[in-house]
């Protein structure tokens, strides 16, 4: 043996050195290997993972999108023709009182004395008045057709009170076998010709009058153009008899502009409306080409006879009842249909909606969910790259301690060493947890080593554990907030203008989520053309349930307006029932909720513990209107709530809110207060509703500063412009 410096070279010294260096050399490369199999397989389940949480949430999604729009498609088409058929149930009403009222006159003429009729007056035009209209070579002057006119006079009362109760209907009658016949219009105008004479109606060979008479019984015409204003619409008529001899025929019509123009502007994002008629022909359909396209009586195709199985079947369903929600393929495209029967005219409405522009909405959650997904995975491989790297520095400066030590204290580390080193060559697998002995206790390096690598062994296995728990819960957590966020406001009215057909009043409303998701909602909506709902409301508490707790609260809301339409303390009080019966969280909202009559102004509101509404007067500034509050929503079964009216004129404003405004609070705690809010409010005098929003926003944010919103930030602002 030779003894270099204090190495002896040869003895036990160097033999524990060797032993120590080859044993240290296993050490790192074990721990390394393992280190490197436990972060492939780590990086490679978080993929795993994130695979499948796309694939849930994509089926998720779109299973509870294809819900909402099939729900939202059939209660629009059902209300659609439930609204267009009473138009025809009042037609048909009228004409039968009408009817009745002409057989009483003929059955007993004598009893009734004689009502002199005009001829028509182009100086009533614009006027409602009853005119005899006859055919060509008819002496109206005639003692017998004069006495018979002047007894139908009796029903000129009778018919223009019923035109001036009725904004839909455009025409009553009463025509004789005579060939003559009394209308009731406001058009006396159209009865003259461009020579200024006037014209003669064939009234015995209009199909209205033959077809009923053909019936015996009350009969709704084709749709055809007027005699005298060319506009299209549909007659209804029925025949009256006395002893079994036809003695006159009772009409009206009902022009049918607005429901060919409301059908026509139904084509809109990959969906459209259209009408059938009891033939199965698409008379109205705002499509040009295609089984759709309006086509005449003689070419026209009977629908319920499509060579398209699924399609025949549905529309002659559409006849029957409402129909659920199906995927139909028709001309190779995939559309979500549902049709509600007019049960008064034999007619059927039907909706159409391209699956793929619903479609839409749920790529691109997916798209963002999937690009959230990958960075998180970019960031976690990261981590672990670095993770590595610092492991690896360690291991090799563990290497280099044990090595000095080795040449060190060769003699006194032999025993302790040799047990450590055969427990570090057993670490492996999902054995990694090197643990502190007695006999490592030497007082020196040893004692040091085998600490630095139990600790080592201990915070790698909590890293490893906590970088799996806390990457898979911030994942999963960010994603969903993220997209229960997008889904949130999504069903909230953001496009603005928000009617641009309706030139009578301006909306517009914003509110700014505390957290990724709120508790706060607004909503307005067009409950029929004259009806507006405005509805306000904040939901206790906050994050997720509070917005699960919105979401049911808007659409029980929405769905009792729909169905009650004008009375807000009503609906108020249905969706309390509604939500009292099923609220295991204990959670409450307040809502204010307004309902609009556009055409005179008149505001019917009931307040469930909300905020007081601001009110400005044309000319005037917004000032609290103290209304009365009720219980709020959710908070005890059996609530009444009263409702009250607010006249609106011309530049009037409404403004509404909720509590996050006054109370929203800088960073010395001092609360924004009602008084700040009606300044903003009233900063700019000629503001229009999104600028008053924009002023509230921009003063509530030079108050808090800095501060943390605490708070949801909600805000609707409605003014009147006619």
């Amino acid at each position: 043996m030779k003894k270099i410096m204090n190495l002896v070279i040869g003895g036990i010294q160097n033999k524990i050195f060797n032993l120590v260096l080859v044993t240290t050399i296993l050490i790192v490369a074990a721990y390394l290997a393992v280190i490197l199999v436990q972060s492939n397989k780590l990086t490679a389940l978080v993929g795993q993972t994130n695979e499948k949480q796309q694939e849930a949430v994509s089926e998720i999604s779109s299973n509870a999108m294809n819900q909402i729009i099939s729900g939202s498609l059939g209660k629009n088409t059902e209300l659609e023709a439930e609204y267009s058929d009473s138009g025809f149930a009042e037609l048909k009403s009228m004409v039968s009182m009408i009817s009745d009222y002409a057989e009483k006159l003929y059955s007993d003429p004598g009893n009734y004395a004689g009502v002199p009729v005009s001829l028509p007056d182009a100086k009533n035009d614009g006027k409602v008045s009853t005119q005899i209209v006859y055919n060509k070579g008819v002496n109206v002057n005639s003692a017998e057709i004069s006495r018979e006119i002047a007894l139908l006079g009796n029903l000129s009362d009778m018919m223009e009170s019923m035109f001036n109760s009725s904004e839909q209907i455009n025409s009553f009658f009463i025509a004789s076998p005579a060939e003559f016949a009394l209308i009731t219009d406001d058009r006396a105008g159209s009865k003259f010709d461009e020579n200024g004479n006037i014209i003669n109606v064939d009234i015995c060979a209009r199909s209205w009058y033959t077809n009923a008479v053909k019936e015996g019984k009350i009969y709704f015409s084709e749709v055809e153009k007027d005699s005298f204003t060319d506009k299209i619409g549909i007659v209804c008529s029925i025949p009256v008899y006395v002893d079994d001899k036809l003695v006159a025929v009772a009409g009206a019509d009902l022009f049918l502009d607005s429901m060919e123009q409301t059908i026509n502007s139904s084509d809109q994002n990959g969906g459209f409306t259209c009408v059938v008629n009891h033939n199965g022909h698409v008379i109205f359909s705002p499509k040009k080409s295609g089984l759709f396209k309006v086509e005449t009586v003689e070419t026209a195709s009977d629908l319920r006879k499509s060579e398209n199985t699924d399609l025949a079947k549905f529309a002659a369903d559409s006849f029957k009842e409402n129909t659920d929600a199906r995927i139909i393929k028709i001309d190779g495209t995939d559309y979500y249909v549902t049709g509600s029967p007019m049960k008064t005219v034999g007619w059927a409405m039907l909706s159409l909606v391209e699956k793929s522009a619903t479609d839409q909405l749920m790529n691109t959650i997916n798209k963002s969910y999937e690009d959230i997904s990958d960075d998180a995975v970019a960031q976690f491989r990261e981590n672990m790259s670095k993770a590595k790297v610092t492991i690896i520095i360690l291991l090799i400066a563990v290497f280099m301690l044990s090595v000095a030590n080795a040449l060190i204290l060769g003699k006194r580390i032999v025993k302790p060493l040799e047990k450590m080193t055969r427990r570090v060559a057993a670490i492996g697998g999902d054995d990694l947890l090197f643990k502190m002995e007695k006999d490592y206790e030497t007082g020196d390096e040893i004692e040091v080593l085998a600490k630095s690598f139990a600790d080592l062994s201990a915070k790698t296995l909590r890293y490893v554990d906590e970088v799996k728990k806390v990457t898979s819960e911030k994942e999963r957590i960010g994603a969903e907030l993220d997209i229960a966020g997008k889904i949130q406001s999504g069903m909230l009215p953001n496009i603005y203008p928000a009617f641009p057909e309706r030139p009578e009043f301006d909306i517009y409303a914003t509110m700014t989520a505390a957290k990724e998701v709120g508790g706060d909602f607004y909503d307005f909506f067009l409950i029929d053309d004259d009806h507006l709902a405005v509805v306000m409301a904040d939901v206790s508490g906050k994050g997720v349930p509070a917005a699960l707790f919105m979401m049911a609260s808007k659409i029980l809301i929405s769905n009792y307006s729909s169905i009650e339409k004008t009375s807000p303390a009503h609906i108020l009080e249905l969706v309390n029932e509604q939500i009292c019966k099923n609220n295991p969280a204990d959670l409450f909202v307040t809502v204010w909720l307004g309902i609009l009559e556009i055409s005179t102004g008149r505001l019917k509101a009931a307040n469930a513990g909300h905020e007081f509404p601001c009110v400005k007067r044309a000319g005037g500034e917004f000032e609290l209107f103290k209304d009365k509050h009720g219980f709020v929503v959710g908070g005890m079964d059996g609530t009444k709530y009263k409702e009250y009216d607010i006249m609106l004129g011309k530049n009037d404003f409404i403004f509404l809110y909720t509590d996050g405004v006054p109370e929203a609070t800088n960073a010395e705690n001092q609360l924004f207060g009602t008084d700040n809010m009606l300044r903003a409010l009233n900063l700019a005098p000629d503001a229009r509703p999104d600028e008053i929003l924009a002023n509230v926003h921009g003063e509530v944010n030079k108050f808090v500063k800095d501060a943390p919103q605490f708070d949801d930030l909600t805000m609707l602002c409605l003014e009147m412009l006619q």
